[in-house]
């Protein structure tokens, strides 16, 4: 048993045990990926809320919208009583076609969606970005309601009350995402180290044999060990292609719903996000294989 064997060799030890407990592999990889899904999920929400958070903090934001119907003259008459109230530092008027054009812009390669709009179908409103002076929460509030009372206006979206809500939301999903990351990572050890624990019994007369004619205990174990390695990098490949489908559908549907929400470019996350899923992946695969190997490895 000193014949040098190579990785190849070890590699292709693995795949069979794989093989041959198929279904319990097929479980690990699925229950791993759910939660690598879930945790990116998770820490992709938190990177979005703060980066929300720290525009929020450079911005003191009001924007109002006109009702759909009105005319030049009462869309005027808007503005001129929005420059007339307190707290007011400066007041931009964004016609239906710029914010139409905006959206058209920020919908990258999605763009073609909007070539069917005209001036006539616009579901678009005007509105009044507003930029006021101070953060008291009452001026705040004050302000929102005198904004409120104009007729004519359909809707406001105050950032400040975007920026708390997601201040409490982050502080939710932090508490939810740590209790899911245990629970869903104790049940992906759990499935690996019984996935290997098969393997072992399966080939525990081959076992016997190499322990009999003088096989290390590293050189018994490793195969299960790359067991564990591939059902990590299974999930996480798996996981990471689901998770880049899920995060492109949400960046789609924020950027034509939900205007005031900034959106992280999948392109700024992408490579972090796979490598931090390949990582916890093997380093779960291994864990689960040594747990499973544990007693044997004692003996």
């Amino acid at each position: 048993m000193r014949k040098h064997y190579s990785l190849r060799y070890f590699t292709k030890q693995a795949m069979t045990g794989l093989w041959r407990n198929g279904v319990m592999s097929v479980a690990s990889v699925a229950v791993l990926m759910s939660c690598l899904v879930v945790l990116g999920c998770f820490a992709l929400l938190l990177i979005n809320i703060n980066v929300n958070l720290e525009n929020v903090a450079q911005l003191n934001q009001i924007v109002v919208y006109c009702e759909y119907d009105l005319d030049a003259d009462a869309i005027e008459e808007i503005g001129s009583q929005i420059e007339e109230m307190d707290y007011i530092d400066s007041v931009t008027h964004v016609t239906k076609e710029d914010a139409l054009e905006t959206l058209r812009e920020q919908s990258g390669e999605y763009e073609a969606l909007y070539n069917d709009i005209t001036p006539e179908n616009n579901p678009l409103s005007d509105s009044f970005e507003i930029i006021y002076k101070g953060t008291d929460e009452t001026e705040v509030f004050d302000l929102e309601a005198q904004l409120r009372s104009i007729e004519g206006v359909r809707k406001i979206n105050s950032v400040y009350q975007v920026a708390k809500t997601l201040d409490g939301l982050k502080n939710g999903v932090m508490l939810v995402c740590v209790w899911f990351l245990a629970i869903l990572f104790v049940v992906s050890i759990f499935v690996i180290i019984n996935t290997i624990k098969l393997a072992v019994y399966s080939r525990r007369s081959e076992i016997s044999v190499m322990r009999y004619v003088g096989a290390t205990n590293w050189f018994i174990t490793l195969p299960f060990i790359l067991e564990g390695v591939l059902i990590g990098v299974f999930a996480s490949l798996i996981g990471f292609a689901i998770e880049t489908y899920i995060y492109n559908y949400v960046e789609k549907m924020a950027l034509a719903d939900l205007q005031m929400i900034s959106v992280l470019g999948y392109g700024k996350i992408a490579i972090p996000l796979f490598f931090g899923f390949l990582v916890i992946g093997v380093i779960t695969g291994i864990i689960g294989s040594v747990a499973s190997l544990r007693k044997y490895l004692k003996s």
